[in-house]
């Protein structure tokens, strides 16, 4: 089953916020993507219907090992578009922002390219 590109940033956005602050809030979500807390709620309430997230007794959303999986995919392919973008000469935040409109869109081999075009170019400037 393939997620739309919402759900995956909703997912990607728990990750990094687990990353950062160890936990993951609606509230803190909201203010990640910029939507509303109750675009959130509607969201999570998709999320864990689907098995992708749980959330506990403190309202802390957690990744399932479904989830996680689909996370920290797009998380790898926005981290490796922005680096390249990045080493092209874009400015990082410029970067950042393009990668997280491209990294849902472009195949699977064009990924694959742009990841072995990063790592060479890292290898060479060793």
């Amino acid at each position: 089953m393939t997620l739309g590109e919402s759900a995956e940033d909703y997912l990607e956005s728990i990750l990094m916020l687990q990353d950062e602050k160890h936990y993951a809030r609606s509230v803190d979500i909201a203010a990640k993507l910029k939507v509303t807390k109750p675009s959130v709620s509607v969201a999570m309430k998709h999320l864990r219907e689907q098995g992708y997230i749980t959330i506990d007794d403190d309202y802390l959303i957690h990744l399932t090992e479904k989830g996680e999986a689909i996370a920290s995919r797009i998380y790898d392919r926005h981290n490796t578009i922005s680096s390249y973008l990045v080493h092209l000469g874009v400015d990082a935040e410029t970067a950042r922002n393009d990668a997280c409109k491209m990294e849902h869109d472009i195949s699977e081999q064009t990924y694959q390219a742009i990841k072995k075009a990063l790592n060479e170019k890292m290898q060479q400037s060793s």
